[in-house]
C-alpha cells in the first residue's frame, strides 16, 4: 500500500472511531510504527489531524482569523448565546471571554438586566457601553490578536481578586480524552485561571468542535458545570457528560 493511500485510510479511521494509536495504526497496516509516526507527523503538518502522545486527534476547525469566524455559523452561535443568555441573574459578577459567540451572547442580551461583566476582551466590553445597567471591568494585558483578548500574566494576576458567579468559556476542541483545548498556550492558561475562579464554567461550543482537539490543553472536561452546544452530541460523549455530572443545554 502506498503512503499516500494508507494516509487517506487513517483519516478515515480517525473520522470514524475520533481517535488513533500509533501502535495500533501499525498492526492494522503491518507497518513500522516509525512509519506511521512519519504519516501522523505529514497529516499533521497539513492541519488535517492533532498529534498528541501516541497517537492522533481529529483537529479543531476553529482556527479560522477572528474577522472570518464572525461570519461563520451565524445561526448556530445565536442558538447558544440564546440558551446562554437565559442562565444570567440580575446582580451576578460574570466572567465572559472573548470569541464570536460570546460577542452574539453579549448583542442578545435585555437591556433592563443589571450585572457585573468582567472581561479580558476589549471587543466584548466595548459592545457593553451601550448597556447602561451592566457594570463592566476590562482586565489589561497582551493582546492576542486571533482571538481578541489580554493574556499574560497580568491577566492571571488581576483575575486573582475577583469572585464570578459565572464563566461563559469559550474553546476550539471538546473531546473525550484531550478534555478542553484551544490553539494558544499563553490562552489555555488565561481560561484555566478565570474557571478557578468562577462559582460555575459554562463552556459554549458548536458541534463542530466535539471529538476534536487543539494544541495547548485548558482542562479535563470535569472543568465545565454545563456544556452548551448548537447541537446533539453522539452517545459515548452524552454518557461521559452525564458521568462527570456536566449539565447539557
Amino acid at each position: 500500500m502506498l503512503s499516500s493511500q494508507r494516509k487517506q485510510q487513517i483519516l478515515a479511521i480517525l473520522a470514524d472511531e475520533q481517535q488513533v494509536m500509533s501502535s495500533e495504526l501499525s498492526q492494522r497496516f503491518s507497518v513500522s510504527e516509525d512509519s506511521i509516526r512519519r504519516d501522523l507527523r505529514e497529516l499533521a503538518s497539513e492541519g488535517l489531524l492533532q498529534r498528541v502522545h501516541g497517537g492522533a486527534l481529529p483537529v479543531s476547525a476553529a482556527i479560522a482569523p477572528f474577522e472570518t469566524r464572525k461570519n461563520m455559523q451565524i445561526s448556530s452561535k445565536r442558538l447558544i448565546a440564546q440558551k446562554a443568555v437565559q442562565l444570567i441573574q440580575p446582580g451576578q459578577v460574570v466572567i465572559i471571554d472573548g470569541g464570536t459567540t460570546t460577542a452574539e451572547m453579549v448583542q442578545l442580551l435585555p437591556k433592563e438586566l443589571a450585572f457585573t461583566v468582567v472581561t479580558h476582551s476589549p471587543s466584548i466590553a466595548v459592545a457593553l457601553v451601550d448597556f447602561p445597567l451592566v457594570e463592566v471591568i476590562l482586565i489589561g494585558g497582551q493582546l492576542y490578536r486571533h482571538s481578541v483578548v489580554a493574556v499574560g500574566s497580568a491577566v492571571i494576576e488581576a483575575i486573582a481578586r475577583i469572585n464570578a458567579d459565572l464563566f461563559f468559556m469559550g474553546v476550539t476542541g471538546v473531546h473525550k480524552t484531550a478534555g478542553l483545548t484551544t490553539g494558544n498556550y499563553e490562552e489555555a492558561g488565561v481560561k484555566r485561571a478565570l474557571a478557578a475562579r468562577a462559582a460555575e464554567t459554562v463552556v459554549m461550543v458548536s458541534k463542530e468542535k466535539l471529538n476534536s482537539a487543539s494544541a495547548f490543553a485548558i482542562g479535563d472536561l470535569s472543568l465545565a458545570s454545563t456544556l452548551i452546544v448548537d447541537g446533539e452530541p453522539d452517545a459515548e460523549m452524552q454518557q461521559l457528560l452525564q458521568q462527570k455530572q456536566i449539565a447539557l443545554l
